[in-house]
């Protein structure tokens, strides 16, 4: 098989998995897509290909390689094929054909000249009264918003002036995840949309597909809430249920959560504005626990992720036999470990474990029980400190949290403190 007839296959097998994802044009893709496409990988075939792994087959990041032959067995199997080999015999492209090999290099001349007859049928239609695509004037264009309420799950209003614009595609992207859109009528004031989880968010406006308008919405958590993973609703605990002397589910819960067959998360959220606490330098530090080890959760998998205005921290810990599972982000620095040696992240969680982050001026060090195990630095900032979450694969506690902040140690916040 030739170069291009592979060419052609392989982008054949990206198009059937946009199709799949329904996440819109991959032309519009960006970095937390591809690492929300890693992580779905990852679940539906075991696999790990790393974001930027998936950014160079979607032609987002310059290589000239072709994929290796592991990668294109991923790819197949999540486009619903048994391997690469499979997907080329049930999709096989032809080489080219005569009428191919002789039109193609005359393509040069054939594509102007089709060209210049297109225009001259365009000009005389034109001439018929037919109106040409309006250019509008965006502005005059206002989006802004606000939230309902501080509680969750949470509508929010937005408010939309379109100064007259027509088009009959106009729509609000609630955040990344292009799937989450809200289609507007011309003329329409106003429009509400629903967010399951708090945090930082960057909603935009889009006319004809063009970005005109985008800004910043905060869902806080209004102090802290807890969250049973579920898709695409997560069940929201009752502090009566999670809230004691630590951050840790009743027996209810936790024998809900212990009894499912499929693998699923929970989580401990806690997000307000911090008034103008740089996230750059924050140290958190806090004692945690898995509590279940059955089934799939036997990696006791925890994540400890703090948030800011322009990005974030993602530290992962699980057994040291599940590290190559893992995968760190230091905002613009990721890491994982099927391609990096990530056995400093790996830690017995069965008892109970003081981990403290330390973010100094963009250089992360993570200490474990008061050993350093881990550092490394990034280099664009994560903006002002909006919150932290803890998410457990199954369920895990956490007390003794302190987070300070590292240039003059000044506490911030304290919580669980024996």
């Amino acid at each position: 098989m030739t170069d291009t007839a592979t060419h052609k296959l392989i982008q054949k097998c990206l198009l059937l998995i946009e199709k799949k994802l329904d996440w819109g044009h991959s032309e519009n893709w960006h970095n937390d897509v591809f690492i929300e496409l890693s992580e779905k990988i990852q679940v539906e075939t075991t696999v790990l290909l790393s974001p930027t792994t998936l950014k160079r087959v979607w032609g987002k990041v310059n290589y000239k390689s072709a994929p290796s032959i592991s990668t294109l067995n991923t790819l197949s199997q999540f486009a619903g094929y048994d391997n690469w080999r499979d997907f080329k015999t049930k999709s096989a492209v032809k080489d080219p054909n005569w009428f191919e090999r002789k039109i193609h290099p005359n393509l040069g001349i054939i594509i102007p000249a089709a060209a210049i007859m297109t225009l001259v049928f365009i000009s005389i239609y034109s001439m018929t009264g037919n109106v040409v695509k309006k250019e509008y004037d965006f502005s005059k264009v206002q989006f802004s918003s606000h939230p309902i309420s501080n509680g969750l799950p949470n509508s929010v209003v937005f408010d939309i002036d379109l100064d007259q614009i027509t088009s009959d595609s106009i729509h609000i992207q609630q955040f990344w995840d292009e799937t989450k859109t809200i289609r507007l009528k011309p003329g329409q004031k106003q429009a509400t949309g629903i967010y399951y989880f708090p945090g930082y968010f960057r909603s935009k406006l889009l006319v004809d597909g063009q970005i005109i308008r985008e800004h910043d919405l905060f869902i806080t958590s209004d102090g802290w809430t807890a969250t049973v993973d579920y898709e695409p609703v997560p069940k929201y605990v009752m502090q009566s249920n999670f809230l004691r002397n630590e951050l840790s589910f009743s027996n209810e819960i936790l024998n809900e959560i212990q009894q499912l067959k499929e693998p699923l998360e929970s989580s401990f959220h806690y997000i307000k504005d911090f008034k103008g606490v740089s996230g750059d330098h924050i140290t958190l530090q806090s004692s945690i626990k898995s509590v279940l080890k059955e089934k799939w959760a036997v990696c006791q998998s925890i994540r400890i992720v703090i948030l800011g205005t322009e990005g974030a921290i993602l530290i992962p810990l699980s057994q040291l036999g599940c590290v190559s599972d893992l995968n760190l982000i230091l905002n613009d620095v990721f890491l994982n470990g099927k391609e990096h040696d990530l056995s400093a992240f790996g830690v017995d969680l069965s008892t109970e474990k003081e981990v403290i982050i330390k973010n100094d001026n963009k250089k992360v060090t993570l200490f474990i029980d008061g050993k350093e195990m881990y550092s490394n630095s990034y280099t664009q900032s994560i903006g002002r400190f909006v919150g932290f979450r803890y998410r457990f694969m199954g369920a895990g506690t956490v007390k003794n949290i302190v987070i300070s902040e590292t240039t003059d140690q000044s506490t911030i916040l304290k919580a669980f403190n024996e």
